[in-house]
Formats: structure tokens, sequence, C-alpha cells
């Protein structure tokens, strides 16, 4: 029988913590410490495991050269418990030799299966285990581990572990003998360890053992307190009772309802996680989707979504579905202005880094058994972008999601409007409202407040509604990612140093995209002044000169930038509701009298705090046509309208003293004529197929749109319905495509 003396702080007791045979460790602080120690202040040294994990093991994995058994000492000092070091406490005592004697003596497939072996014959609770590099490669013994373990990952940059391999002989890396290099080697470790993990220490370069197993402490809290990160309506007043008909939602709940019960809008009920300039820093050289593990999994609770399932729908959502590796490459167009390209994915538009993803995490947080209708608004581009995403998911998934699209008939591009018709699939329909944006968009809010049509299709059908626009927080969340990431790209290329702001300036109709650069800067992002974009519907700019929101009298303009031909912004109410220190009952008396009296005007205070990060402008249908032409002849460079309304806004706003990112929101393709139009190409006339074509033939950046080609050369002709301005009269279109879909599934 093997004894372990490693318990630090109750020296004078000796665990026996295997043997042969399976023998089951026990804490024994979990015996001596009270469970009101659970809740520790922050930053004081927690006294037992069980207080926090209950019998629940800390399980330390990654690379060799990571630091797991320093860091594992550490925490057993913290924590007063028992530390197993798989390495030197399980494998040498059942095999009488190193690892390394073993590697070499049996190889490296046999040594990972009597490496696994071993483990599985561990039985422990209340420790923490400091696995060996290669643990990760044998399934059966993670999951044994898994079983009564939180698995943390040690993500230390690999720079950091190459230096540190350096000084000591390595002769125990499974594969080393091969001739792979330890980059190499490591590199392939990480494929392994993205798979097991519960939560990741994500450690900055240099960061010391004990600064470690202060982050390890921080993890494991969160991953036990789910109840801390809740999501709550921008309307809710708390009461006394905290408000017993409207209590806070998790992340999924916030997700498969989409839209508050009282109106509002969900957000975090606290304030955005915020990255460390260390850590932003070890992102600079990664790729986008590893830019979007590590933000998202701070977002997102493993709870809701656990890390290793949210890395497969992120690789799944921007990997073959992107033109471009870079998935939101900058380009430098000239002197201080960047473009944000949003363009790549399969349906051209800065929403496809939205709804690649949203779909699978909308999926995954569905009760089993439900059905969901999905019901969008779109000014051009969600539409075509919702019936894509969730046109890929699995098929038993779509199966319980339908999605219907609604459009304004006469208000988007004749491009868009034949994608959004040709994006239709089984559980996917648009239907063409003869109306505008804010009409579709109010429409879909006054459905869901509709509790009787609501509760009967629920009762008729057994289908539940929810949305897929940016209220949807799992719609907004993603956008954060790219607008971290230019930044980073703007490092990573030497344009500027690390902690040097920029100004970002984006077309802007609902308020989404310019409010997920709002969330970039709380995580961290130096982001100096956000500039609001506006072509002639330029509610959002006199909101911003003025504090007074203003729809009376107010047409709404059809413009050659159609996607932000917008009135009512959605999602201004968040960002109100931020800069008034959540104050939702201002925001319920600012929207109901929007509601009946068409404007509303905020206090001195909140329009000079707005005014402090937000400039507004608008372009004129000129002004964005001569953008187009005088960038072309400038650089090369086409710009889409929605584009060059914010270089128009850029020009005119923006000091020079740092860089700006313009957000580059579709490909020129899906507006050929206004492109025409502006490049003076006669050809005004043709199908938009040869437009397309032609300007495809200009040799222009950015390059053409492979998966918009291939629309245009599609021949077959798909119907749509087409219904008047009446909200009842879309409730009975919806219930007819639900009724069809539900009489379809049951056949």
């Amino acid at each position: 029988m093997l004894n372990f003396t490693r318990c630090h702080h109750l020296k004078q007791i000796t665990q026996k913590c295997f043997s042969s045979a399976p023998v089951k460790v026990q804490s024994h602080t979990q015996l001596l410490l009270p469970r009101a120690f659970a809740r520790a202040e922050s930053g004081k040294s927690w006294h037992s495991t069980h207080s926090f994990v209950g019998d629940k093991n800390i399980v330390l994995m990654g690379p060799p050269g990571s630091g797991k058994t320093t860091v594992g000492r550490i925490l057993g000092d913290k924590l007063g418990c028992c530390v197993i070091d798989v390495d030197g406490d399980v494998l040498e005592k059942t095999w009488n030799m190193s690892a390394s004697e073993k590697l070499q003596d049996v190889g490296n497939e046999r040594f990972l299966e009597e490496e696994g072996k071993a483990v599985l014959n561990l039985s422990a609770s209340g420790s923490v285990i400091s696995l060996s590099g290669s643990n990760p490669m044998h399934d059966a013994s993670m999951w044994h581990l898994k079983k009564n373990g939180i698995v943390v990952y040690l993500d230390v940059p690999l720079a950091d572990i190459i230096s540190r391999l350096k000084s000591v002989r390595i002769d125990r890396i499974v594969g080393q003998n091969t001739g792979a290099s330890v980059r190499d080697l490591l590199k392939h470790g990480r494929l392994y360890y993205k798979k097991w993990y519960d939560a990741r220490v994500f450690c900055e370069s240099g960061a010391s053992a004990e600064e470690v197993a202060d982050k390890v402490l921080d993890v494991v809290r969160r991953y036990q307190d789910a109840d801390s990160e809740t999501f709550i309506s921008t309307r809710h007043v708390c009461l006394k009772d905290h408000d017993k008909n409207f209590p806070p939602k998790y992340f999924s709940e916030a997700v498969v309802e989409g839209l508050a019960s009282d109106g509002g809008l969900f957000v975090p009920e606290k304030e955005f996680p915020k990255l460390s300039r260390g850590e932003w820093e070890n992102l600079i050289g990664a790729t986008y989707i590893e830019r979007a593990q590590v933000l998202l999994e701070r977002c997102i609770h493993p709870v809701d979504i656990p890390a290793a399932k949210l890395g497969e729908m992120i690789e799944t959502a921007y990997g073959e579905n992107f033109a471009c590796s870079k998935v939101a490459p900058v380009r430098h167009l000239s002197g201080n202005q960047f473009i944000l390209e949003l363009f790549y994915g399969p349906t051209g538009s800065f929403k496809d880094l939205s709804l690649q993803l949203m779909p699978h995490v909308f999926a995954y947080c569905i009760p089993p058994g439900c059905n969901y209708a999905i019901l969008v608004a779109t000014s051009g581009d969600t539409g075509s972008a919702v019936l894509n995403g969730f046109s890929h998911l699995h098929k038993s998934d779509k199966e319980r999601i339908a999605v219907v699209t609604f459009f304004p008939e006469n208000g988007v591009s004749d491009f868009q409007k034949a994608e959004i018709v040709g994006s239709q699939r089984k559980n996917g329909w648009a239907i063409g409202v003869k109306s505008d944006f804010d009409f579709c968009q109010t429409a879909i809010r006054r459905i869901f407040n509709d509790s009787d049509f609501t509760g009967f299709l629920t009762v008729e059908y057994g289908t539940i509604l929810s949305s897929a626009n940016s209220v949807n927080w799992a719609r907004l969340l993603p956008q954060v990612v790219y607008h971290a990431s230019a930044y980073l790209e703007l490092v990573s290329q030497g344009f500027i140093s690390f902690g040097n702001p920029i100004d970002v300036c984006i077309p802007t109709g609902n308020f989404g995209n310019i409010l997920a650069a709002v969330y970039a800067k709380m995580m961290g992002i130096p982001i100096r002044k956000f500039i609001c974009a506006s072509n002639q519907n330029h509610v959002l700019t006199d909101f911003i000169k003025t504090g007074h929101y203003d729809l009376r009298n107010r047409k709404l303009a059809q413009t050659f930038s159609p996607s932000i031909d917008i009135l009512k912004s959605s999602n201004l109410e968040r960002h109100l509701y931020l800069m008034a220190n959540k104050d939702g009952q201002l925001m319920t008396n600012l929207y109901n009298q929007l509601e009946s009296q068409l404007h509303f005007q905020i206090e001195k205070m909140l329009v000079e705090k707005l005014q402090q990060d937000f400039v507004a402008d608008w372009c004129s249908e000129g002004e964005c046509l001569a953008a187009i032409n005088t960038t072309y002849h400038a650089s090369g460079y086409i710009l889409d309208p929605h584009t060059a309304v914010a270089k128009v806004v850029a020009d005119k706003m923006q000091d020079k003293s740092c860089p700006v990112v313009i957000a580059s929101t579709a490909h020129y393709s899906k507006f050929a004529p206004a492109i025409m139009q502006a490049l003076r190409i006669k050809e005004l006339n043709q199908a938009a197929s040869s437009q397309l074509y032609l300007l495809s033939s200009y040799n222009a950046l950015p390059p053409p749109h492979e998966a918009l080609l291939e629309r245009m050369r599609q021949k077959e002709k798909m119907d749509y319905q087409v219904c008047v301005a009446d909200v009842d009269v879309l409730k009975s279109h919806v219930e007819e495509l639900i009724q069809n879909w539900f009489i379809r599934k049951s056949e």
C-alpha cells in the first residue's frame, strides 16, 4: 500500500491515497472545517476544497512545462488537502520505474495504454490531482477523472513552455522519438486538452506559479457558482421581494426566450468580464477561432454551455464557412483608416459572424422535446444569414427549430431579396411585408407579447416563439469578438502597440454592431471614440447630438444602404440602461413614451455621458456614391454603400490623431446597381448576375465573393409569401407555416 503525506496543513495526518486496488481518498479538511467557509472573501485563502467543490477533485491539466506539479503543491498548501502528482505518485509507484524509462521501454502507443490503466485505478476525492502531459490522450482515464473532478486547463503561452523546457532535459514527451519538434508536439497536445477541460486558466506570459494557483481558485469558484452570472431585463425594477414576477435568467434562458416578458431586452446583471493586459497580449498571435473561444468562455458560464462544447460550436461556425482564414481581417485603406472586413461568411455580410454561431448555441440551450419557431425581422442582410445559419444545424435540431423571416418587400436590394428567398429551406421561410423594417420589427414584438396567440401555438402545435434578431443576446454577443479581434490585428500587423487607442466608425441602424464595440471596450480593448454613421435616416445621429429621440414627422427613406434604413433602434435601449446605472424604471418610462408619443428626451447629464464616448454624423446619397467612386480610383478598393456611409462620416468626424477602424458590413456585390452607378458603369440595365460578373472582372479589392456568385448561378426560382402590413395577417401566416411544418414532421 502506498501512503501520501502531502496534506500540508494537516501534516499530523497520514493519508492512504491508493493501493494496488482502488482506495478512495478523502480530504480530511472536510471533517474539520464547517460549510460556512464556502463563501470566503475574494483574496483570502480557501481552507477546504470541500467548501467549494465538495468531494470533487481539482484536476490540473496542461502540457509538459506548464507548471502543473508546482501549482498543485501551492494549491495543496492553500486548501489543506491531499496533492497527487500522477507522474511521481501514480505512474512511478505502479511501474517501479520513471515515466521516461517506461516510455523508452514500451514505445508511444503502449505507453499511453499503460498510463491510462494506471490512472483508471486512481480513486480520490477532495484532492488536487496534477496530470501528466499525456494523460488527456487516453479517453477512458479522462472520463474516469471527470466523473469526480473539475478539470482545469493551464493554458500557458507556448513560448513560455518552450523556454522552460530548454532549461531541463526532456525525455518523456510522447512522440518525441518520432523526430517531431517540441513545438509541434505541444501544438498537437492542445487538440486533446481542449476536449476535456471544464475551466481554463489563461496564463499571462511570465506569470508565477503562485499567480497561476490564484487563478485556478478563481475559475473553480466561478465554475461552482453558476448563480452569479444571470441576466435581467433592461426594464427590470428592483423590489423588496426581488421582483418574483421577473426573476433573473440564466444565459440559456435568456437565449431561448429572446425578449424579456416585460418588453425589455436581456443584459448581464453584473459587469462584463475584463481581461488583463497580459491576457490580451497572449491573443495577439492567436487565430480568430482561438480568440473567440477565450472571450466567449468568459461571457458564457460553463454550466450553460461546457467549454469543450462551446469550442466545437465555434470551430463549426468559423471553420470552412468563411472564405478568408482570418474570418474578419483588417486591411489598411489609406492614411489612418483601416477596413474591418466582415463579409467573408456564406451570405456576404457581418450578420454571418453571429448567425453561423448563434443557431448552434440556441439549439444547445433549448429544452429537449420542445419545438421553437424563430421570428426574425430583417432590413436586408439578417434574413439570408439567419436562414443559412439555421440550415446548418444537425438534422435532429432542424426538426425542432423553424425560422420565419419578415422583410420589407420593397425595402431591400434586388440581390438581398433573391438571397433571402433563395435561402429558404424545409424549416425556414421568407415573408415579404408591404411596409418597412420598423413595422416588421414592431410586429414581431407585438406577436411575442400576444399571450393568447403564443399560448395557442404552444398548446396546438407544441411550438414556442423566440427571436434571432440582435435583441437576442446570443446574436449580439459574438459580435464583440470581431471588434476585439480587429484591435489585435492592428497590433499584430505592427500598426500600433498594445494600449494605444483607436476609434471605430460603424454604419448604424439597430445599434447592435456599435454596442458590441462598447462591450469590447468594457472587456479591455482601448477604444477611444465610437463614431455612429447614419444615412438619410439619421435618427441616431440626431439623438447622440441632442439627447432627443424623435420619430414625429419622420418618414423612413429608402436609400442605397438599406440595412441601416431603420428608425426604431432596438439595441439603443441596452446602452441607455448601461449609462443610466441600470435604471429599469427609466427605461420603462422612456420606451412607453416612445410607443405612445413617438419621442423621448434624456436628461442633460446622460447626454453629456453619451457624448463622452460617442460622436455621430450622417451621409447623403450623393456623398455615399462619391465615396465609392473616389475610394476605388484612389486605392482600387470597392466599398459597399454601408461602408461608404461610414467612410464619409469618418472623414468628417475623426481627428486623425489615432487609427480609425471602419466596419465594412457587407460585400459590395450585394449592391451591384448602386456600385455601378457610383463607378459610372453604363450597363446598369443588365440582369443582376451579369452585373456581378461585370464587377468581378474589375480585379478590384476586396476579391469577388464566390458564394454570392454561386448564388446567382442558381437557376431555380423559389416562391415566397407576400402580405400586407397588418399584425393579424402576419400571425395567420406564421400559424399556417408552423401548422404545415408540424404536419410534415408528424408524417
